[in-house]
């Protein structure tokens, strides 16, 4: 069962979400690791690379072979080929990049590393196109790269081998130079970075154009041993030496080495199709090509086989999840009361149409997976047949007097289900889910139809739009709105759709756009005054309002109110209090404002009701208690 708490940390995008983009293991396809001119030597002496220890959260995924790249902050360029040679660990040398390694090193999430392949580094203009999804700020990324990058950084980066001769140059250090100099003591400052939440493309596949350079070196190697053979007691730069086990090594990689195997370097001869011509070299090249295509092709075939047993595991320990959440649902006698007994007040004889009904939420202790009908009238509650799993975060909308819920999340687990309530006959019915799992989404009924719309996976925020038609059965892909938008507002006013606010990712959003179902576009329209996520919107009297939420720094007590015949926001009168995810429906021309959170995070069981020429007027209405993280609405005839 859930541990009662004094305080809870919300979810709150921005200054309260996951800091890193918090790829899983099986989607890590490489991590950029920082350095500056004065630690980029020794990096590459010690083999061994480091993060500030918040970064131990992806760095911890990091197994021996996993590509690792080095971005220099002094010249902005990113060096490689790297890869792993240990997995991610906190303080391999806990004195390293320290004033002659006397100090605790600050930067103790680390990795060993070894070469791949030296390379000439790429300038920020050269790989910022391929992690462009990662800037989350102009000149601020995050380090953890999806195969898809890491592929195509390999693929760049290979183009630009050194030749055999050629040794990378890096600078020599300068701290006995600088040792004394005030610029020295910003050099800490200058290789941290703090990367944030949010893209996950994963790819299994090695780009073609890497993978046609692996094949090339291999035969480069190839002819390297052929040399050997046929002239055993001189080197290749025709001096005689003596004969050695160590067998050839070649910029720092053996011939023998696991993993990935360098590219040719720029200067070999070779075909039209990339292959070399062996017809002049001994047969048992021919032997040795036929072994290494086989043992490339079983380590393939490996590859694809644990990737879908990864995955098989990762959906059995999603199922073991939700079915804990179900156990923990099921073993409380009645779900959907919290509340101390004295402070609520139960009645069959509530009517739907003079009552809200409101779904799931937080009531400061535990998720709940309630469904209760509330009137405001009476200060009553009459319990409803629960929803049929915990879930947060969810969308809710009015087809036919059908309550419908999609999307949300429990814990670390997003859904994409659909579930819809049936006043009539106090029952849930499963729908076709949505076409990807989405949480802190916003939905809305437009002529039959529901609307779902942006929200994120917790990697990245959407701009997406979809639309279920109970007449085809599915949910269809929208015309997309204009900016990602995750915790946003939404509502339907005049035939019209409105998505208000929210944040994309990097800001918080005052923007807000409408879609016109005539001409199936979203158009801008004129912006709010203060930047708001996790607010509510509702309609009342032709206009839309915009009421709390959080602007990145505080929750909220402001209104403003939308007139689409001006085309203007205004502002309006302010709310009793601050707060954020709360809830609002409008019952017989009144707001109600339900529950929410605080800044300091504290639950909120105030309810404030809002009537046009009254102002707002905080009510005695406690049935409820405390609760936010809810969604609420009225049934009423769409």
């Amino acid at each position: 069962m859930w541990e009662r708490k004094q305080t809870h940390t919300f979810t709150i995008p921005g200054k309260y979400a996951p800091n890193f983009r918090n790829l899983p293991r099986d989607q890590l396809g490489g991590v950029i690791f920082g350095c500056t001119n004065d630690t980029i030597r020794e990096c590459l002496e010690q083999q061994l690379v480091g993060l500030p220890g918040q970064h131990i959260v992806y760095v911890k995924n990091v197994n021996p072979g996993l590509p690792v790249f080095l971005f220099n902050y002094t010249d902005k360029k990113l060096h490689g080929i790297f890869e792993a040679a240990s997995s991610g660990q906190m303080q391999i040398n806990p004195y390293a990049w320290s004033p002659d390694g006397s100090e605790k090193t600050k930067y103790p999430a680390q990795v060993m590393i070894r070469v791949r392949l030296h390379c000439e580094p790429l300038p920020k203009d050269k790989f910022r196109p391929i992690i462009a999804n990662n800037y989350y700020k102009k000149n601020l990324f995050w380090f953890e790269l999806d195969h898809a990058q890491s592929n195509k950084l390999i693929s760049r980066l290979s183009s630009h081998a050194y030749a055999p001769s050629s040794t990378p140059h890096y600078p020599a250090p300068r701290r006995s130079i600088i040792q004394g100099s005030p610029a020295n003591n910003k050099i800490a400052e200058n290789r941290s970075f703090v990367p944030q939440d949010l893209e996950n493309k994963s790819s299994s596949s090695i780009d073609s154009q890497a993978a046609l350079d692996e094949k090339n070196f291999i035969y480069m190697k190839l002819k390297e041993i052929a040399l050997d053979r046929e002239w055993p007691t001189l080197s290749r730069n025709g001096h005689p030496e003596e004969s050695t086990n160590a067998g050839i090594s070649y910029n720092d990689v053996s011939i023998g080495q696991a993993g990935f195997m360098e590219p040719q370097p720029p200067g070999e001869e070779k075909t039209e199709d990339g292959d070399c011509d062996l017809a002049d070299y001994p047969p048992f090249i021919a032997q040795l090509l036929t072994e290494v295509k086989e043992l490339k092709a079983f380590k393939e075939q490996h590859i694809q086989e644990m990737s879908g047993v990864e995955k098989k595991l990762a959906n059995a320990q999603e199922e073991i999840k939700l079915l804990k959440g179900r156990c923990l649902m099921l073993d409380s006698p009645n779900p959907s009361r919290t509340l101390d007994s004295e402070n609520v007040v139960e009645s069959d004889d509530i009517v739907y149409d003079e009552s809200i009904i409101l779904a799931g939420g937080y009531d400061g202790n535990k998720w709940l997976p309630a469904l209760d009908l509330y009137s405001p009238l009476n200060d009553a509650l009459k319990s409803l047949k629960p929803m049929s799993s915990f879930r947060s975060y969810f969308a809710i909308a009015n087809l036919s007097r059908e309550l419908y819920i999609f999307g949300g999340k429990f814990g670390r687990v997003q859904y994409n289900t659909v579930e819809s309530y049936n006043p009539a006959d106090d029952k849930w019915t499963m729908h076709p889910g949505l076409n990807k799992r989405n949480s802190n989404l916003s939905g809305a009924t437009l002529k039959d139809k529901i609307f779902a719309m942006g929200g994120g996976n917790g990697i990245e925020c959407f701009s997406e739009v979809e639309m279920y038609d109970p007449q085809v059965g599915r949910w269809i892909p929208s015309r997309s709105m204009w900016q990602k938008r995750f915790s946003l507002a939404a509502a339907e006013l005049n035939g019209a759709l409105y998505a208000v606010g929210g944040f994309d990712g990097g800001n918080y959003l005052a923007t807000a756009e409408r879609f016109d179902p005539r001409e199936h576009a979203w158009t801008k329209i004129e912006s709010m005054s203060t930047k708001r996520a996790s607010h509510a919107l509702v309609p009342l009297g032709g206009k839309l309002y915009a009421l709390g939420g959080f602007d990145g720094s505080q929750m909220m007590p402001s209104i403003e109110i939308y007139d689409p015949r001006r085309g203007t926001w205004i502002i309006g009168e302010p709310m009793n209090y601050s707060r954020g995810f709360s809830t609002a429906a409008v019952l017989k021309e009144s707001i109600y404002v339900i529950g929410g959170a605080q800044s300091d995070n504290e639950t909120v069981d105030t309810i404030e009701r809002y009537n046009e020429g009254q102002g707002w007027e905080t009510t005695s209405l406690r049935a409820l208690g405390k609760r936010c993280f809810s969604s609420a609405i009225v049934l009423e005839e769409v």
